[in-house]
């Protein structure tokens, strides 16, 4: 037989029933909730690199990539086509004035060198040869001129003998007429003979200073090749560091080919190159700051080619300080410009997310969260960058990478 069940008890097992159905409602709720703020992407405040928007003064750069270089280097090149018989040195040792480097193979230039002294000789006597000849000739037709010379008075002699028989009746005016022929023809022949010596005086005057021209040219080509074979003896021509030596012996080298480069390690400069979009802006004289990391150097745009090559213009920046010891050559630098200053701008810290003017998204800092916002940044310096728009003086604002998160509005911050 069934017992009714007492109403109190019944009431007691309903509310029991609502009190389950709530905390199992409340349960489910919390696990969503937990589910999705562990689904929500996060960082750790600690990894993040942050800087509060203020007001300053901002010296105005474009940024440039460089590369330490000495100071000064020279490279020693081959001056005939030879071979490396022996090396004496290797790359990085230090070499003093006039020290030897390598040796050249040498036997077929002081062949051919010896071949053109031998020449000189064959053209010194041809000269001298030349000379003779002429002054045998001038003499031989000084000698015809004296001869007609004679003739020609001898010839005046008889006219006037003429002249004074025709004027006592002795003569005839025939004999009077051929001694004036014959003397108009030794005249006209001593002329011809005296203009014909003039003009072959010239012309040999002509030729030997031709001669003698050609003759200083083979003497200025025979002194080049004596001077390239004192060079073929390879020595430093500076003291400094081998950089770079060619130490294959017995290689065949090409006249002209780089054989070394010594360089003075003891002081350095930067040579550097930016977009020839930027040519306005590098002048020089123009200040410049170097850095490698947390080191910092000053320097002077000395000197700036003024022709583009491959979308690029190379400058070089003279340090302040060049026999810095953490210097070496190779290095890698980034070089910053200084075109001008800006007084009283907003601006934040420059970092890796700065690339130039224009928009860029942006992260700020907001409670225990990050929301992404868009921000026009302007022109910049080493240390910090312009904010045109987008952030205000006091709010934080993250500028380490964070490319991995370009599509997420807001990050919720770990350990704050």
């Amino acid at each position: 037989m069934d017992r009714t069940i007492p109403k109190e008890e019944q009431q007691k097992k309903h509310r029991r029933r609502i009190m389950l159905t709530v905390g199992m409602t409340i349960l489910f709720l919390v696990i969503i909730v937990y589910g999705v703020s562990q689904l929500q992407p996060s960082v750790s405040e600690k990894e993040l690199a942050v800087s509060t928007v203020d007001i300053g003064m901002i010296e105005i750069s474009i940024n440039a990539s460089g590369k330490v270089a000495p100071a000064y280097e020279e490279i020693v090149n081959s001056p005939i086509d030879s071979r490396i018989l022996e090396v004496y040195k290797k790359p990085g040792d230090s070499v003093s004035v006039n020290q030897p480097i390598l040796k050249l193979d040498l036997q077929s230039a002081r062949t051919d060198y010896e071949k053109l002294l031998d020449e000189e000789q064959m053209r010194l006597h041809k000269q001298k040869q030349l000379k003779l000849n002429n002054q045998t000739k001038l003499k031989d037709m000084a000698m015809q001129i004296r001869v007609s010379e004679m003739k020609l008075n001898r010839m005046a002699v008889v006219l006037r003998n003429e002249y004074f028989l025709d004027s006592l009746g002795a003569g005839t005016p025939d004999k009077v007429r051929q001694a004036e022929l014959d003397f108009k023809v030794s005249k006209l022949e001593h002329e011809q003979l005296c203009q014909q010596y003039e003009n072959e005086r010239a012309v040999m005057k002509a030729e030997e200073q031709v001669q003698e021209l050609d003759f200083t040219i083979f003497r200025k080509g025979l002194s080049e090749m004596k001077r390239t074979l004192d060079e073929a003896q390879i020595f430093a021509p500076c003291n400094g560091v081998l950089t770079f030596l060619n130490d294959q012996i017995g290689v065949r080298i090409s006249k002209g080919e780089q054989l070394a480069t010594i360089a003075d390690l003891s002081r350095f400069q930067v040579k550097c190159s930016i977009a020839d979009s930027y040519i306005d802006r590098v002048s020089q004289g123009a200040k410049a700051i170097v850095k490698n990391g947390e080191t910092v150097w000053a320097g002077t745009v000395n000197h700036v080619v003024p022709t583009s090559k491959d979308g690029t213009i190379d400058f070089t920046v003279q340090l302040e300080k060049t026999d810095d010891k953490t210097l070496r050559s190779g290095l890698k630098v980034d070089v910053h410009v200084i075109y001008g200053v800006k007084d009283k701008v907003l601006r934040i810290a420059n970092d890796a997310y700065y690339v130039g003017e224009g928009k860029y998204d942006l992260f700020v800092l907001k409670g225990d969260h990050l929301e992404r916002r868009e921000v026009v940044l302007g022109e910049s310096n080493w240390d910090y960058v312009e904010v045109i728009s987008g952030l205000q003086v006091g709010d934080k604002v993250v500028v380490s990478d964070m490319s991995a998160y370009k599509n997420k509005k807001e990050l919720k911050l770990k350990n704050k």
